[in-house]
This record gives C-alpha cells, sequence and structure tokens, in this order.
C-alpha cells in the first residue's frame, strides 16, 4: 500500500506532498493504524476533512523530545492520546504481572509506549514545543479526567490534567471538541480561552468564568483522605454525564479548580456517516511490514462500527464513562455502502466478521424521552429490572443484517462484538433471536452472565441468572429448530466486588451442575472511570452508600479464579485451599457432586491416585482436551447438540 495512502508519520512524508508547514500533530501511543476502530485515525481523518493539515507521531522514543522536535512545529498544537487502550492496562494484567505482548505494536513487541504514556507524552512535547498548545485525549484522559483512584500506584491520583500539564484535555468521542478547538486556534484564540467547549476540561483559578451550571465535587484532597467522599464524587461524576441534562462538575486540586464541562452530544446517523466514510487506507502504515505488521487489525480488518454509546450498565465497564450511555448509530445505507467497498478489498473471502459497537444489538436510544430530557439519573435501562419505557424493538438491526447478506459478494455476516441478552428477550417479536441463530452465529455466540449469584449480578450491574437461563434455553430450542449445532461462550469474571469466597464455590458448583466448562474467565480489573472500581478501593457501592465485600488480597483472587476452573491441573492446589478455608471439604472426594479429588495432583507417581474409580466425575469429559483445557464448543451453558451428533467429526466416538 502506498504512503500517501496515510496521514504524514515523518518530515519526508511532508515534503512528498509538498508541505513546508503543518498544522497538527497527533501522538499516539499504538501503532499508526489507518482504519475508523482505531482513535488517532478517526481524529487525524475528521481534521484533515476540514481542511487542516495532520501528521501522526505513532509510538516515539519518549526517552528524550528529539523524536517529537523531528516533526518539525506544528502551526496550531499537539494532540495527545496513549492508543485505544490505557497504557497501563495495555502493559500490566489484573495481577500486574508486565505483559508480554502488545497487539497494538508492531510485531507484538510490548514495551513500545511508556506507563502513562498521556503524561510523558504530554511532558516530551512541552520541551519540543515550548508555547504551543497541548491537547490531551482518547481513553486514558477520558477516564483520568478527575481524581481516580488508581489500581498499579494503589492511590487516588489527580486529574490527569494536573499530572500533564497540558492546556486542555477532550474526554468522549471527540470529533466535536477537536474540531472546535482546531477551528478558534486557528483563528488565534489563546487556548487559556477555550473554556466552553463541551466534552472538555480545563484548570483554573476563576472557575466562575465556566458558562454552564454546575456542581462541586469533593476535592482531590478529600477523595484521598476520606473514601466515602470518593464515592459521592463518583456517584455524583456518573449521575451528570449526561450530554441532555448534564451539569459541568468542578473539583478543587490544590490552588486550581478542575472545571469539566457538560459532555458534547452524541453524533447523529447522518455525521457518523460522515466520519466513517472518509478515506481511511484500512490497514497499517506501510513502515510496520518489515517488523510483521500489526496483529490489531485482523481483528476489525473486516468488521463494520455500526453504533455508539451503550445503556447496558455494566458497572465494570468504562464505556457508560466515556462513549455515555445514549446509543446513535448510522443509517443502513451508510453501513451497506462501506460493506460492498469491503467486498471489493483483495483478501475478502466473502465474510463479514461483525457488526456492530460496543454492544451489537443496540441500535437506538433505549427510550424516545431521552433526547428531550436525558437518561434517568438514578436507574439503569435494563437492571435490576428493565423499564418499562424501554424500546425493545431490533427491526433496525435486522432490517440492516438483511440487506447485508444480501450482497452477492457476501457469504456470511457474523454478529462477534457480543448481545446483550436481556434485551433480546425484551423484544416480543422474535424475528431478530431467531435469525440471529440460524444466519449470523459463527457457531459460537459470545455472551457474558459473569456470574450466578444474584448479590454478585446486582452488583455488577448485570441481569439475574434466571434471565441468562431463560435466553440459554431458548437459544438451545432455535438451534435445534436450525438443524443447527451451536453453542454459547460465556464470560465469566471472579473477585468482582461483592463476590465472596463462598459465592466463587458457589457459582463452581453452579456450573458443575450445568454439566459443562468455560476458559473464558477474567479476574476483575479495577480500572479507571468505573463504579466496580470505585467499590474496590471504598467498599462502598456509591449508587446507595452500601457497604461491598471486596477480595484484596492476591491469594484470594487467585482462589476465586481458580475455582470456575478447577478442571485444570493447574489450580488444582488452589481449589483445594479454598474449599478447605472455606470449611467445604464435602466438595472434595470422588462424589459426582464434588469439585476435586483428595489426594496428591493427576499425574503424580502415587500410584493409588493413579487407580481412581471408573465413575470418577473428575475425570476429563470427551469435551476436554488431553491438555485439561476444554474447547471453546463445551461451553458451560451449550445448547442441546443433535441426537446422536458427533462434536468432533469422523473418527471421534459418539457421547
Amino acid at each position: 500500500m502506498d504512503r500517501l495512502d496515510f496521514l504524514p508519520v515523518s518530515q519526508e512524508d511532508m515534503r512528498s506532498r509538498g508541505w513546508w508547514w503543518y498544522d497538527i500533530l497527533l501522538v499516539t501511543g499504538d501503532a499508526y493504524v489507518d482504519h475508523p476502530s482505531f482513535g488517532t485515525a478517526v481524529i487525524g481523518r475528521v481534521l484533515e476533512r476540514e481542511g487542516y493539515r495532520v501528521a501522526v507521531l505513532a509510538q516515539p522514543d519518549w526517552h528524550s523530545a528529539e523524536a517529537f522536535a523531528a516533526m518539525g512545529r506544528p502551526r496550531l498544537c499537539v494532540m495527545i492520546g496513549s492508543g485505544n487502550l490505557d497504557s497501563m492496562v495495555a502493559h500490566y494484567t489484573a495481577a500486574k504481572r508486565r505483559r508480554s505482548e502488545d497487539f497494538y505494536s508492531p510485531g507484538k513487541k510490548a514495551g513500545r509506549r511508556p506507563d502513562r504514556a498521556v503524561i510523558v507524552y504530554a511532558n516530551r512535547a512541552r520541551e519540543a514545543f515550548p508555547g504551543l498548545p497541548v491537547i490531551i485525549g482518547g481513553l486514558e484522559a477520558s477516564l483520568r479526567r478527575f481524581a481516580h483512584y488508581d489500581y498499579w500506584d494503589d492511590a487516588v491520583r489527580s486529574s490527569v490534567l494536573v499530572d500533564s500539564g497540558a492546556d486542555l484535555l477532550v474526554y468522549g468521542m471527540g470529533e466535536t471538541a477537536s474540531l472546535e478547538i482546531a477551528a478558534r486556534l486557528k483563528k488565534k484564540r489563546p487556548v487559556s480561552e477555550l473554556t466552553d467547549i463541551r466534552g472538555t476540561a480545563w484548570l483554573t483559578r476563576e472557575p466562575e468564568k465556566c458558562p454552564f451550571p454546575r456542581v462541586e465535587l469533593p476535592s482531590l484532597e478529600d477523595v484521598r483522605a476520606d473514601k466515602r467522599a470518593y464515592a459521592e464524587a463518583a456517584r455524583v461524576e456518573f449521575a451528570e454525564h449526561d450530554p441532555v441534562r448534564g451539569r459541568a462538575l468542578f473539583q478543587r486540586h490544590g490552588d486550581r479548580t478542575l472545571v469539566v464541562n457538560p459532555p458534547a452530544m452524541p453524533l447523529d446517523g447522518a455525521a457518523l456517516d460522515a466520519v466513517y466514510e472518509l478515506p481511511y487506507a484500512r490497514w497499517y502504515h506501510p513502515d510496520y511490514e518489515k517488523d510483521g505488521g500489526v496483529p490489531a487489525i485482523d481483528e476489525v480488518r473486516f468488521s463494520i462500527s455500526y453504533n455508539r454509546g451503550c445503556f447496558g450498565g455494566c458497572n465494570f465497564c468504562s464505556l457508560a464513562f466515556h462513549q455515555g450511555r445514549m446509543v446513535t448509530s448510522r443509517t443502513a445505507d451508510s453501513v451497506v455502502r462501506e460493506a460492498e467497498a469491503l467486498t471489493k478489498l483483495p483478501d475478502f473471502k466473502g465474510y463479514i466478521s461483525d457488526v456492530g459497537g460496543p454492544t451489537a444489538n443496540f441500535s437506538h436510544p433505549s427510550c424516545k424521552k431521552q433526547l428531550k430530557s436525558g437518561l434517568c439519573p438514578n436507574r439503569n435501562c435494563l437492571t435490576p429490572e428493565p423499564c418499562p419505557n424501554l424500546d425493545a424493538s431490533h427491526t433496525e438491526y435486522l432490517t440492516l443484517l438483511r440487506r447485508l447478506r444480501a450482497l452477492p459478494s457476501v457469504k456470511k455476516v457474523f454478529v462477534r462484538s457480543g448481545v446483550r441478552y436481556d434485551y433480546m428477550l425484551e423484544d416480543k417479536n422474535g424475528e431478530f433471536f431467531s435469525e440471529l441463530v440460524r444466519h449470523h452465529v459463527s457457531g459460537q455466540l459470545r455472551v457474558a452472565p459473569e456470574h450466578c449469584i444474584d448479590g454478585v449480578l446486582e452488583r455488577m450491574g448485570k441481569p439475574g441468572i434466571g434471565v441468562y437461563e431463560k435466553f440459554m434455553d431458548r437459544y438451545a430450542r432455535l438451534s435445534e429448530r436450525a438443524g443447527r449445532e451451536q453453542y454459547a461462550v460465556p464470560y465469566l469474571m471472579s473477585s468482582h466486588p461483592g463476590s465472596t469466597l463462598d459465592d466463587a464455590i458457589a457459582l463452581a458448583e453452579y456450573l458443575r451442575r450445568r454439566g459443562g466448562y468455560s476458559e473464558q474467565v477474567q479476574d476483575f480489573y479495577p480500572t479507571p472511570g468505573t463504579i466496580s472500581t470505585c467499590m474496590y478501593y471504598t467498599g462502598l457501592d456509591p449508587r446507595d452508600m452500601s457497604g461491598v465485600y471486596v477480595a484484596r488480597t492476591q491469594e484470594e483472587k487467585e482462589m476465586q479464579r481458580a475455582l470456575l476452573q478447577w478442571r485444570r491441573p493447574d489450580r488444582r492446589e488452589l481449589v483445594l485451599r479454598a474449599l478447605k478455608k472455606a470449611g467445604r471439604e464435602d466438595l472434595i472426594g470422588y462424589d459426582e457432586r464434588c469439585l476435586v479429588r483428595p489426594g496428591p495432583a493427576r499425574g503424580t507417581k502415587n500410584a493409588a491416585e493413579r487407580k481412581r474409580p471408573a465413575s470418577d466425575p473428575q475425570a476429563p469429559s470427551p469435551s476436554v482436551k488431553r491438555s485439561g483445557k476444554p474447547e471453546y464448543r463445551a461451553g458451560w451453558a451449550r445448547p442441546r447438540p443433535k441426537k446422536n451428533a458427533s462434536k468432533h467429526g469422523k473418527g471421534r466416538k459418539k457421547r
């Protein structure tokens, strides 16, 4: 692919375009992938459309300002983001272990961005370009815009705007704010005067200049000293994060005040169409070919972004605090045009891998009153019970999928970004569910029950387990009716606030009773900007200030995870310790209700251990590989297989 298909990444690229100056430098912690799933590409193309000259500095050497200065001084500003992930999440696991790979870097090579990338890049930009406005944005800046608990420091940190020394922070989906900032800077307006732009945050000693109605939060010093004050601040931050009724929020940081203006209105269908139909190269920059490319493109190469926002209300998810809860979507005509363009790519094989967004089957606001009154500040749309005003129609999305699968060069259209099953059940029409099962599942449907204990699910912002069971029963019937052997890949979460060791044991027993198993287990990760992270830090649920149990030691976290993967030999000792600690030795033995056998682990030289009873329920089932790791197809809540059907093809003994 030609370099001219991309935004310039060096002075040489600019010269080849006849540029002797440029307007804006975009700095990112990801490799440069010119695809609408990457925020840097979107902001760059949106600015380019308005006539600005934009250059990209991807994963620069941050040890000095040399790489920044080498690009030459832009006329207007530097805009900085860490990439599609928070840089600390990109670098560390939930156990705070350093990751060995980075899928957003060439060749998956880790370590090509710094920890706390927004702060580091902003300081280097200041060194390279004294006096030039520095604007920070993207996910990392967005979720750290207030004083926030930082899991890696185990402390409350200042707003990233304070720590970075930047002039302005853009939060949320930043197209509108970025364009407004660029337009005013082009008119020679000082950056210090850009105080009335929605979707931005700024620091001042004169907060009265804020033109919006405002609410004052507990100060940085207060939320550091008092966890109840932190929880109260979090409650207000989420309640006011609404583009219609939301107010500006003040939070004192020492002798200055952080002012977070109300959110920008989400882009409507026509505006989203315009963003996603810009001339993206839809590939990584050719400079990365020598390193093996950028693996992150593989997941989205033939996918289509359809919607933004999520009213699902999962407390552990940061989307509500970034994209917001108000859902907007592209027009069907625009999505079809993109699909037709995909079919013309030389490596297209006939399969569109996904059509969705944060939640695939959200295609419109959850109720009609939102555009006028905003979202309800003190309740979720789906939990603990679906709101009576909920609009659960899937007609728009279903019509779109039908049009896509009717395209001549398209063999299959998959829905892989996940569906909200409780929302599907509220659609009494049933056509979408039926056609999803018949046409849009690749053999495995991703769903996220997360847990089985209703008290834990309530803390998560998820529906009760009965809703999931109702969904799976219907999924099984529809799959059987369609003559398809299809499975669900259920996602589970261990150690979420509210989950005790007894709860984890109860979940393990639940999985055991249903005769299945899942590898898709995620330890709760206290990332910035979520209600669940507030619970983890404070031990309080900010929604009602009730106390919440929190698994804090690494030992207990590992035990809870091990219980959900009790069949894995490498988890066995942890499972034994957990059961003994909880006084549940009744689950150690050969009975069918037991989770593990007594004695040494399987594979030792103990002869007695090798002589297991023939009926030993802990013996690997035919759905488990000899490594002990289950195949995803053997999900713990799989639909009923067809009668006498062999799951693994010719030559496999039938169950």
